[in-house]
């Protein structure tokens, strides 16, 4: 038995525990400390994002980090509130009941359980190839767009204004409307924050920037009696510990709540398979995405029990514990059980904290997470997908945001499809004094073998592109001149064949057979290709003798075979 099953077997719950030695304790602790302390503001930020009080955030922390200790396999990754999520599933929610009400605490469980389950799911079916659903540009401007909405949100507390309604470009009017009645103290006090944020962050990763951030902001509160200039403050957090339940909701609630819940789940998907793939447990191996998916539902399911929201996969946490000395998820747990303690017996030290300092550091989370680099890279480098990044943006922007998110989905898959169907048939010329047949490039000098055609499809052959493939080659054959006797499909590039393309493939060859062109098969190196021709019968249909290892090997033992067309 391998050390890996060996591991797999003796695991099957705090896998990431499995390789720690009490030499790596100080290490866990150390990073445990300094993720509770970036942790603590974040999480009463994003609770206050979503429209809960600081403690459901606390909650949404601890049941992540214990739920993705307990099955989770990346040493590092830390699972709570995160603000990607939050704007989306808050705009979700809001239209089934009116946030911060019982009713849109109910509907936040029900839902957070509902993403657990379809991550567990996940996992157990190995869906972790959904993760590669949202292509960089489009979770690019997916990014850019939660960016917005976190800005928009934040900012009325930061100016000290109302929180104007209405769609997202009303509020930014309605804000611009009364920036001249903005509270000066509220507005030094989040900007104030943002700045220190920053800062840190600048200086260096492993300073807590949010917290020294917030201190600062709350004793300046208490000793400048701001409360008393308009200052708001989150007031009496009560500290209650989390306890399971279960939400009281009808059957029909549960079911309005499942497009919402995939659309999360998705989400979580991505990010969580991101963040493992960036700080692998063992850079020698490669990430196991399912099993993360697997620890990330059991933290949206604890956290459902725990009365709090859904969780998701934070990379800058995440990169904190790796940095700081972390080895397992023993400092995931360590940073738990800080924030348990602060529930149970400091709950009272946060009642002072102003709302404009969480303000403060949501903004700096909008500003972070939007990859100006990255926009300006695919800007120059592709504009088409620029414009996906601008379209994706928008619609998160102006739709209803679960609306704008399944449009990004949507315009991702449709860029895939697309980029499918722009494959077309490529011709291969040989290299002067070689036996390595290229595609054809003006750049690069080429010969071509009288009576014979090299040409190969850089894309799986599917649905999608078989009839331009099948239109391509007999335009090949029919311009040609002389017209080629033997036609050689390199096929090093077609990874996959769909039964749509294994009919069209099959008549092709069959249709040059009538016309006295030879049809050979040369570098099918994929295993699904090859086995796509066996249960499709290609094999067959291919004179015999006609697969080979190189396009040089097909033509030297066809070339001088084949005989002139009638």
């Amino acid at each position: 038995m391998t050390e890996s099953t060996l591991t797999k077997t003796s695991w099957p719950v705090f896998r990431s525990l499995a390789s720690f030695r009490p030499s790596d304790l100080p290490g866990d602790l150390i990073a445990g400390l300094t993720l509770a302390a970036i942790a603590i503001p974040e999480q009463m930020a994003t609770a206050r994002l979503g429209g809960f009080s600081p403690q459901i955030g606390f909650f949404a922390f601890i049941a992540g980090s214990l739920g993705f200790a307990m099955l989770g396999g990346n040493r590092f990754l830390s699972c709570g509130a995160d603000s990607t999520i939050t704007p989306i599933f808050a705009g979700g929610l809001a239209l089934l009941a009116t946030s911060g009400s019982p009713d849109y605490q109910a509907l936040a469980i029900a839902l957070a359980l509902l993403v657990g389950v379809i991550l567990v799911v996940g996992s157990l079916f190995r869906l972790g190839w959904i993760a590669n659903l949202l292509s960089t540009p489009v979770t690019v401007g997916f990014l850019a767009g939660i960016s917005v909405h976190i800005l928009v949100s934040q900012m009325p507390g930061v100016l000290g204004l109302p929180s104007p309604k209405g769609p997202t470009l009303d509020k930014i009017a309605a804000l611009a409307q009364h920036l001249g009645e903005s509270n000066l103290y509220t507005l030094i006090i989040g900007f104030g924050v943002l700045a220190v944020v920053a800062g840190s962050e600048k200086i260096s990763a492993r300073i807590p920037g949010a917290l020294i951030g917030l201190i600062a902001a709350t004793a300046a509160v208490i000793l400048g009696h701001l409360e008393s200039k308009g200052v708001s403050v989150v007031g009496v957090v009560p500290g209650t510990l989390p306890t399971p339940s279960l939400p009281e909701l009808a059957p029909e609630r549960w079911v309005k709540l499942v497009p919402l819940a995939f659309l999360i789940a998705i989400v979580v998907m991505v990010q969580t398979a991101a963040t493992t793939r960036s700080f692998p447990s063992d850079p020698d191996k490669p990430a196991d995405v399912d099993r993360d998916f697997l620890g990330a539902g059991a933290g949206s399911i604890l956290a459902g029990l725990f009365g709090a929201f859904p969780v998701n996969a934070s990379p800058p946490r995440t990169g904190i514990v790796s940095e700081t000395g972390g080895r397992t998820q023993i400092s995931g747990l360590f940073a738990a059980t800080i924030v348990l303690a602060l529930l149970a017996f400091g709950a009272t030290l946060l009642q002072h904290v102003p709302e404009a300092a969480l303000g403060g550091v949501l903004l700096f989370v909008a500003l972070r997470i939007i990859r100006l680099g990255q926009i300006v890279t695919i800007y120059r480098q592709s504009f088409g997908e620029f414009l996906l990044i601008v379209a994706t943006a928008a619609a998160i922007i102006v739709l209803p945001i679960e609306q704008g998110v399944a449009v990004g989905i949507a315009l991702s898959l449709l860029h895939g499809i697309w980029s499918t169907t722009r494959a077309r048939l490529v011709q291969f010329d040989r290299v002067p004094d070689t036996t390595i047949w290229w595609p054809a490039n003006p750049h690069m000098p080429g010969e071509r073998s009288p009576d014979v055609a090299v040409v190969g499809l850089q894309a799986p052959l599917s649905f999608l592109n078989a009839s331009n493939f099948r239109s391509d080659v007999l335009h090949v054959i029919r311009t040609s001149t002389p017209k080629p006797r033997l036609l050689v499909l390199e096929a090093s590039g077609i990874l996959e064949i769909d039964f749509t393309a294994a009919q069209i493939l099959l008549d092709l060859i069959k249709q040059c057979g009538e016309d006295g062109v030879t049809v050979a098969m040369a570098r099918l190196e994929s295993t699904r290709a090859q086995e796509a021709f066996a249960r499709f019968g290609i094999y067959d249909v291919l004179p015999k003798g006609c697969i080979f290892h190189s396009v040089d090997q097909a033509i030297h033992a066809l070339a001088g075979k084949t005989q002139p067309a009638s």
